[in-house]
């Protein structure tokens, strides 16, 4: 049974009253194409498998598995400390999120207290990972809809962003910043003005970004009403972040549940109610001008200098006491959390990592795509911002 929308009712004199229909795929009147996993259009190594009449897709199903796989295994064959390297694959747009559920999941198993300035540190991190995650996507979603050159403004903002990650940790993508006890330095000399600096430069591109993508009658046509999340599929589904506060849910875990030093900052999440691309777009283009705000609050807080790591056993013979716990954190897609269990070995004995991934292009993703035009998939899925690798964990 496919629901394939009342256009096509001439097609099939048997329609339901629902809209649906029990159809024979073999018929001749339905052609299969995949999207994936080699496509600009598909948010990583995944692929959709649509089922197409015309030029409307009537049913649509997500495929992973061809990037990493067996992460969570992996981590139970390691001792604590060899996981950092790992878990940063996890997520690699945003390795930091994992960085620090994983630490904090275990620090609180260890009951291991974080020196304060550690704390600001980590929250900087996780605010500058959300803003160069943001300038990413929202070069994604232009790009799906043909706006090419959205992509590059938004990609010379995230590099500025890396930029600063790699003087901090050496690196620009895999950071291993976040460790068991803290963080691995304290900011260097001159670290503020240089990260003041970058804010202002990510603030003018998201000047233009406003006028040439949000002013524009072509991405306005195209996205207004498109993706439409109906509010009752988000706790049916799953649906956290941005997506579900595009649908009138304030929820928002650095708000709601607040962890690191988000308790100590002046902000309300962004809430909208329209619920379709547009609205998502919109939704976390001022997220991302809101991170600014947040690392501004944070640098204004975060001492010169102070203890940034506490005393920690030796990492290759650390044992923690048997137990159980569950971390999460906001990152730029909804919920990410690490649930751990420890039976006092230098192993972990589970770990489960929830990403938001699963459920938004799984689930949602199948649902959404239905009677979507051929030429939106790609601006619809990327709406919905997924990351393959949390799917194949």
């Amino acid at each position: 049974m496919l629901d394939y929308g009342v256009n096509n009712r001439e097609l099939f004199p048997e329609t339901k009253s629902d809209g649906t229909v029990d159809i024979d795929l073999s018929s001749g009147k339905f052609v299969k194409v995949w999207q994936g996993p080699q496509h600009p259009g598909i948010t990583g190594n995944m692929s959709l498998e649509l089922t197409i009449l015309g030029d409307e897709v009537m049913e649509s199903k997500t495929h992973v598995g061809y990037l990493h796989r067996g992460f969570e295994k992996l981590m139970e064959r390691r001792r604590f400390i060899n996981n950092f390297p790992l878990v940063c694959r996890i997520c690699v747009p945003e390795p930091d999120f994992n960085e620090y559920c994983y630490a904090a999941a275990l620090e609180e198993l260890a009951g291991i207290e974080i020196p304060e300035n550690a704390q600001w540190i980590r929250t900087l991190i996780l605010e500058m990972a959300r803003l160069q995650s943001y300038m990413m996507w929202m070069g994604g979603q232009a790009g799906s809809l043909g706006m090419g050159m959205i992509g590059q403004w938004v990609y010379w903002a995230r590099d500025r962003v890396l930029q600063l990650f790699e003087e901090l940790s050496g690196a620009r993508i895999y950071h291993i910043y976040i460790i068991p006890g803290g963080v691995r330095e304290n900011l260097p000399e001159g670290f503020k003005g240089r990260m003041e600096q970058m804010l202002q430069d990510v603030e003018n591109v998201l000047k233009d970004v406003d006028r040439v993508l949000f002013h524009n009658a072509v991405f306005k046509k195209r996205t207004i009403g498109l993706g439409y999340i109906d509010p009752d599929w988000v706790d049916e589904y799953g649906i956290t972040g941005p997506n579900a506060r595009a649908a009138g849910f304030n929820r928002d875990i650095r708000k709601n549940y607040p962890y690191a030093k988000y308790g100590e900052l002046d902000f309300e999440p962004i809430v909208k109610k329209d619920s379709d691309v547009f609205t998502r777009a919109r939704l976390r283009f001022e997220d991302a001008r809101l991170s600014i705000d947040l690392i501004r609050q944070i640098l204004a807080k975060t001492p010169d200098k102070g203890e940034f790591k506490a005393k920690m056993p030796s990492m290759l013979h650390w044992k923690i006491p048997p137990g159980e716990t569950y971390v999460k954190a906001e990152c730029t897609r909804g919920e990410y959390g690490y649930y751990v269990v420890t039976d006092g070995s230098g192993y972990p004995r589970r770990i489960n990592v929830r990403g938001p991934s699963y459920t938004h292009a799984v689930t949602l993703a199948e649902k959404l795509m239905v009677n979507v035009n051929l030429a939106d998939v790609a601006g619809t899925l990327v709406s919905i911002h997924t990351y393959p690798p949390e799917i194949e964990r």
